[in-house]
């Protein structure tokens, strides 16, 4: 079944391109063009819903179809969004390699969705032509290959290969920040983090804040305040080395 954000999206890309069918002129104040980013700022994440013809718009929707359903119910809206856009604006980005070559197209966040898809099921088969079965993980890598040999000049023109690596690097960055700062991240850090010796807590308690630098000692507040509240556990490493740094000997 098709889940809420994957419908609007798609719903969304079809009506701006039915839109602009009937007005071409609007393409152009659609369309990314790196080198006019601060002249029309707002292309940066309106070249995502435009689209150059009915097999450009209907590649990129099947994609977002068949991948994005699964993901955003794995993900939840906002992270499935987040992945979305990110990707989207970091194939922009990635676009200023041709600093003057307009780009259209939902394909960098389609490719950050897929990014995804292969993330959490890389053994996922998917049947390239209907036919081919290619299991999700070598498929990223394969369609990686294939962007950046025509980036460089070696695939077909009119194609956004930058723009394509950009989704993919931009939906890999995202997702390891989503996992970098989950909630079991956190707390898998704070168990490996080692505990904390009496010796020391005494040590940092009996530091004489009114001698250090205004900016250390409203830092130093912090960290103690977080110490008396949540307990020894729940400093970071860092937090702890500023601890000790201004603790007495």
């Amino acid at each position: 079944m098709m889940t809420t954000w994957v419908l609007r999206l798609i719903v969304m890309n079809v009506g701006v391109f039915l839109f602009t069918a009937a007005n071409p002129g609007l393409l152009r104040l659609l369309a990314f063009v790196p080198s006019l980013v601060l002249l029309q700022p707002w292309t940066i994440v309106t070249y995502q819903f435009a689209h150059a013809g009915l097999g450009h718009l209907l590649f990129n929707m099947l994609g977002l179809y068949f991948f994005g359903s699964r993901l955003e119910e794995h993900l939840g809206a906002r992270h499935f969004l987040g992945l979305y856009f990110v990707s989207g604006i970091a194939g922009a980005l990635m676009s200023f390699m041709n600093f003057n070559t307009p780009i259209i197209g939902a394909s960098a966040a389609v490719f950050g969705i897929f990014v995804g898809f292969a993330r959490f099921w890389p053994r996922e088969r998917v049947y390239i032509w209907g036919v081919l079965p290619v299991e999700a993980r070598v498929l990223v890598v394969v369609m990686t290959v294939l962007a950046l040999f025509g980036g460089f000049g070696f695939g077909g023109g009119g194609i956004a290969h930058f723009a394509h690596l950009g989704g993919f690097l931009g939906g890999w960055l995202y997702l390891r920040w989503v996992g970098w700062s989950s909630p079991a991240a956190r707390f898998q850090r704070r168990a490996a983090a080692p505990a904390v010796r009496a010796a020391d807590l005494e040590r940092w308690r009996r530091t004489n804040r009114e001698n250090l630098h205004p900016i250390n000692r409203a830092e130093f507040d912090r960290v103690m305040a977080k110490l008396e509240a949540h307990g020894p556990g729940s400093l970071t490493s860092e937090e702890r080395a500023l601890l000790s740094r201004f603790a007495p000997d």
